[in-house]
């Protein structure tokens, strides 16, 4: 990997971007490895002058992770805990974020700003030390102390978080998993000589019932990123999770041989097992229920890859239905209490949608499984996820597309006020054109000119653009306090060929919106954080302020009083078609 990575660095965007190979190594990591996208990975980037051994974050939303990144590019050397000691140094120093937004360099100030917002809606810590060398023994033993200090802190409550090496073998693995991120279909061998097997048949279904040292299940692919438990009803929980707790806990302590009794054990499907020579293949492997265990383990790696003689119970079962699949997962998972969100996908409200969605467009196809892929038959543009369709909802007609990061406080907190009412197939498919539109618009053409600050926010910044788009209707028909209908606004702004011109008006609005907000001077040893803005409703003042200041400004602009007219015939709704927010807060 160290070649390669070498090679791929002398790239025109590496090389321009990024003054030393330092920051092209943690560059090239977040664009293969995390996918983010050239304009997210040079925002990503903290290193330089008073990072505070911090050489980059960012955070996902979609996985409530907070991503911390240590990165040493060295050639097949072995390297002392100098790297450990940086990253134990920066935990220290997080724990206190008014102190290190005081000491360190405006790109770690801003980032501190996004990252002390995700700390309040719980999203966990994740430190990943990245090398291309390999860790000395001593250094290897201070990994596994540091480990151990980070299940003790989350224990207490006291700032939780996970530590990952991510060496030249891990990258490898990484890279080649993130080739097929989009549609991940995990296998593995699992080495007999180390495990213990049971194959039988229950229900004409194959089944192995197996023992696996401990050391052998954090070998399994995607616990970090999740792809493993594409089939599960819910993601990790949290490293404060009282069960999570009990599992480190026994790790660490004397009685971790008792943890085959402890453990309920993990159940997998797989599409095919096959037991080759001295491995057991399994394809297409997902984990329906030990999520928790599994991403727990992971993050006391270095002491369980010191366990011999601690094991897990695995059930393995041959089943490519994915119907009966749902159906293990939900009834499998007991031993941490199912969330409603977690089922929404289940809930009769929602297989309503789908049914009278798909019903009224014979083309189109609701998906509300995650991981489910649309038949290749129907038209891609009238595709609906459930999962993007409740942001929809809550940007345009809850008003707060500054809530539509979080798919958990959808899908939880707000879910009772977003979908308990009967709703229009044709409204659906209208929330849905308009989003595609929008989102040509974020292409990486950049047709509309966006702020580069608002292309690093791609992951949601789309929704306020949504939202302004809607905002352009109300505004434009003395209604700002009300919710147009999304059908009604795609006919009129279709029947006048005005549909690119709205999506771009709101484009601008949001745009001037932003900028305006980065001109307010700030508080003494503070910095405006855009990601911060964009989750507050003081950025909807500002959008709804864009709209009307073009509106006002269109009839002086040359040919602005012919666009006027055109345009104000394209929004002109009947009062019939606006309705009251639904609250979301």
């Amino acid at each position: 990997m160290y070649a390669q990575i070498t090679t791929d660095i002398k790239q025109d965007y590496y090389q321009q971007n990024f003054p030393n190979d330092g920051q092209r190594f943690i560059a090239w990591y977040l664009r293969n490895i995390h996918l983010r996208d050239p304009i997210q990975t040079k925002d990503d980037i903290t290193d330089g002058a008073d990072d505070k051994q911090i050489d980059a974050i960012f955070v996902d939303d979609d996985t409530a992770t907070i991503f911390v990144i240590q990165g040493k590019f060295i050639g097949g050397s072995t390297i002392d805990a100098e790297p450990l000691r940086e990253v134990l140094s920066s935990w220290i120093q997080m724990q206190d974020l008014v102190r290190l937004q005081e000491v360190g360099n405006n790109k770690l100030k801003q980032k501190l700003s996004e990252l002390a917002r995700a700390l309040e809606d719980e999203y966990e810590v994740c430190f990943e030390l990245l090398t291309t060398g390999v860790l000395s023994e001593s250094a290897r033993k201070d990994l596994a102390t540091f480990q151990k200090q980070l299940a003790e802190m989350s224990n207490k409550e006291e700032f939780p978080a996970t530590l990952i090496l991510v060496d030249e073998s891990e990258i490898r693995r990484r890279y080649n998993l993130s080739l097929d991120r989009e549609n991940p279909v995990l296998s593995h061998d699992l080495d007999l000589s180390l495990c213990q097997i049971l194959p039988t048949t229950v229900a004409d279904t194959n089944v192995v019932i197996a023992v696996v040292p401990l050391s052998e299940c954090i070998k399994f692919p995607g616990i970090k990123d999740g792809t493993l438990f594409q089939k599960n009803v819910r993601q990790s929980l949290g490293l404060s999770n009282v069960v999570n707790k009990g599992i480190k806990n026994t790790i660490y302590s004397d009685r971790h041989r008792d943890f085959f009794f402890f453990h309920n054990g993990i159940t997998a499907i797989c599409n095919k097992i096959e037991r080759k020579d001295s491995k057991l293949h399994l394809q297409g492997v997902s984990v329906v229920n030990g999520c928790q265990s599994l991403s727990t383990i992971l993050s006391c790696s270095e002491r369980v890859k010191s366990l011999k003689d601690t094991s897990l119970l695995f059930r393995f079962y041959e089943i490519p239905q994915r119907e009966r699949a749902d159906k293990i997962s939900i009834n499998t998972n007991s031993q941490s209490a199912v969330k409603p969100r977690d089922l929404r996908s289940n809930d009769r409200r929602v297989l309503n949608l789908k049914r009278t969605y798909e019903q009224k467009f014979n083309n189109g196809y609701f998906i509300t499984q995650r991981g489910e892929i649309a038949p290749a038959d129907k038209d891609k543009m009238l595709i609906v996820d459930l999962s993007d369709f409740g942001k929809y909802l809550i940007s345009w007609h809850s008003q707060r597309p500054n809530i539509a990061y979080s798919e958990t406080k959808i899908f939880d907190k707000y879910f009772e006020q977003l979908f308990k009412r009967e709703y229009r197939s044709e409204n659906i498919s209208a929330l849905n054109f308009w989003m595609n539109r929008v989102l040509k618009a974020w292409s990486k053409d950049n047709p509309l000119g966006l702020n580069e600050t608002l292309l690093v926010m791609r992951a949601y910044a789309p929704y306020h653009h949504l939202y302004a788009v809607s905002m352009c209707f109300g505004i434009g028909n003395n209604q700002s306090d009300r919710v147009p209908d999304p059908d009604a606004c795609r006919l009129k702004a279709q029947s006048a060929n005005m549909v690119d011109d709205i999506v771009k008006i709101a484009g601008i609005s949001l745009n001037m919106a932003l900028e305006a907000a980065a001109n307010e001077s700030q508080p003494s040893n503070r910095v405006f954080s855009p990601q911060n803005w964009i989750k507050t409703k003081t950025c909807l003042a500002g959008i709804n302020s864009g709209i009307r200041n073009y509106y006002s400004m269109l009839p002086i602009m040359p040919g602005g009083k012919e666009v006027k007219s055109k345009l104000d015939a394209a929004i002109l709704l009947e009062a019939d078609d606006f309705e009251n927010r639904w609250a979301a807060d």
